[in-house]
């Protein structure tokens, strides 16, 4: 797409899909010698996607079955353990970054059929939906795999943060909040008690939606890796809320609770959480 607007923000445009914009540099109305020069460009890029499409086709009995996993930067050694452990098992693990744009992508290739399991360990979105951080991913999150029948193993990673900016754009009414400057462009901000008891209620609705036995995993050791003795926003109280809410409000009948005592990042949990969906798939597309 060749487009004045392709300089700016073009998250409208783009949203879940894979459209490629380009900016126009000068306005499209009429051709010039610059414009010319951009459609040329726009073009060969066209055709070099259209020739190259037929090269890299792949051979269709060397797919493997795709799995979709959610993951943050406080999250990544659990994903990857999990992932480590679903591709020696013969699956092919798409990891979506839980920033809101891949929450929603991984949310909208699930509900159009391309995932076999869904490891949503990093449901952190939750955070920002509900308390006003910046990496909402809307008020859908978590309902696709349930929707579709599709087996998912979920957790609650990276819950005890909301994501903001840099650290002078967190809003003044935070000012006095547990604040953490993960990089000079992005501030996480610890969740409280009570927020803690309304993303897990908000969580609990979402996966009772489901239609097909699903499986929650607790990590009592700490939902991330930077909530753990002598980090930053370790905090006992804030995830036994949020555990508790989850425990009362989760329906036994759709959604089975599995509570471990590690840490989520450590390497049995996320193991545990692959040999999980890994059950929940052979027991749906192998029965």
């Amino acid at each position: 797409m060749v487009s004045t607007m392709a300089s700016g923000n073009v998250e409208q445009y783009v949203g879940t899909s894979d459209i490629i914009m380009m900016p126009s540099i000068v306005d499209v109305a009429g051709l010039n010698k610059i414009s010319k020069m951009v459609f040329q460009n726009a073009v060969l890029a066209m055709a070099g996607m259209v020739e190259g499409k037929d090269r890299l086709k792949e051979d269709r009995q060397e797919q493997k079955p795709l799995v979709a996993a959610t993951m943050f930067g406080v999250t990544t050694p659990c994903v990857n353990y999990a992932k480590n452990y679903l591709e020696t098992c013969g699956y092919e693990v798409l990891v979506f970054h839980a920033t809101g744009t891949g929450g929603k992508i991984m949310e909208a290739l699930t509900e159009a059929g391309f995932f076999q399991g869904v490891l949503d360990l990093t449901t952190t979105e939750w955070c920002d939906e509900l308390v006003g951080g910046v990496l909402a991913a809307g008020p859908h999150r978590c309902e696709a795999a349930g929707k579709k029948q599709i087996p998912q193993v979920i957790s609650v990673g990276a819950m005890d943060m909301v994501n903001f900016g840099p650290l002078d754009t967190v809003p003044e009414k935070f000012s006095d909040r547990n604040l953490y400057q993960h990089n000079p462009t992005v501030t996480l901000m610890r969740t409280t008690v009570e927020e803690n008891k309304e993303i897990g209620a908000k969580l609990a609705e979402k996966l009772n939606m489901a239609t097909e036995k699903a499986i929650l995993m607790l990590p009592l050791g700490g939902v991330s890796g930077i909530d753990m003795p002598g980090q930053p926003f370790y905090g006992k109280e804030e995830d036994e809320a949020l555990f508790d809410i989850l425990r009362k409000k989760v329906n036994p009948n759709v959604v089975e609770i599995l509570e471990m005592d590690q840490n989520i990042n450590d390497p049995e949990f996320g193991e545990t959480a692959a040999k999980k969906l890994i059950e929940l798939m052979e027991a749906k597309y192998k029965s």
